[in-house]
């Protein structure tokens, strides 16, 4: 028992990343159909945001120091760290999404277009940085617990706990709110949209910050949890990422947090029982032998489409 429940508390952190990434990826899906493969780039982004950000206020760079305490440093790092990714998801959806879509472009077009961008946001960190890892500044102090012989650190908390709350203010937006109300306005009838006044344009960049913001704190927290960056960081992770969205039904809220969760269970437990090497083997031939029994995943619901 002590060793299911060890297992139980890492799969849900793990979940927990996922969870966080496939959050943006089914939101944007959602409103616009569009798989955007740039996300877990976004991801990787967020985490040297706050690499940075956290570095210059801990007196790093150029001899300047905040003098604030850790807790309050990585509160601002983690908020202006949401901030600015959000700014590169919305730069990202007006100079190569946009375009596109007001020309009326294939999906095809549009998918190769993300990968594009996902690719120069991973070369152009390479370039720019170069490929050493870097080590993310220490802001909290690691306390470990031991509850009947479970361990568990504040920061695994930490991040099940944020990911919880996230998942609770964010169905809360989409199901209560105007905004969340446009954005399923659109993903159900996207043309009849703007005949009701509702403006696309600004519904979509809402979107995308939401999403962008999402991958954000998921890259400061994976960063604090596992401190150890580098710019294909994000490749891996936002693709598994995208397959927990798939699993739980891609456009569905409720299906990106429940695929996270599943998609780490199924790992973490597969690891615990079989040799590491085999893990994503039998990890992802499991999650196949379900989608072909339920294809649309956990949420998600067959649409028919009138010609």
């Amino acid at each position: 028992m002590e060793m299911f429940f060890q297992n139980l508390l890492n799969a849900m952190q793990w979940g927990s990343f996922y969870a966080l990434i496939a959050l943006g990826y089914t939101m944007v899906y959602g409103v616009l159909l569009l798989i955007n493969f740039a996300h877990g780039d976004i991801f990787m982004v967020g985490a040297y945001i706050g690499f940075f950000l956290a570095s210059l206020l801990l007196g790093k760079y150029a001899g300047f120091s905040s003098g604030l305490p850790h807790g309050v440093i990585f509160m601002l790092t983690l908020v202006v760290t949401m901030v600015l990714t959000s700014a590169v998801g919305v730069a990202i959806e007006r100079v190569a999404y946009r375009p596109l879509r007001r020309k009326g472009a294939s999906r095809l077009y549009v998918v190769i277009t993300a990968l594009m961008c996902g690719l120069i946001l991973e070369n152009g960190n390479l370039a720019l940085l170069g490929a050493s890892r870097r080590n993310f500044p220490e802001l909290f102090t690691n306390t470990v617990h031991n509850i009947g012989g479970v361990t568990f650190t504040n920061v695994k908390i930490l991040v099940i706990v944020t990911t919880v709350l996230v998942f609770i203010l964010l169905e809360t937006i989409v199901r209560k709110t105007k905004l969340g109300m446009a954005m399923r306005a659109i993903s159900y009838d996207r043309m009849a949209v703007p005949l009701m006044g509702i403006p696309v344009d600004t519904v979509i960049v809402f979107t995308f910050i939401l999403g962008s913001s999402m991958a954000a704190l998921a890259g400061v927290l994976f960063a604090t949890a596992y401190p150890v960056l580098e710019p294909y960081m994000g490749a891996i992770v936002g693709w598994k990422a995208f397959i927990a969205a798939v699993l739980g039904g891609i456009g569905e809220i409720r299906g990106a947090f429940a695929g996270g969760f599943l998609l780490g269970f199924v790992e973490i437990f597969v690891a615990a029982f079989f040799p590491s090497t085999l893990r994503d083997l039998i990890a992802f031939s499991i999650l196949l032998i379900f989608l072909s029994i339920k294809p649309t995943g956990i949420f998600g619901v067959a649409r028919a489409t009138k010609i």
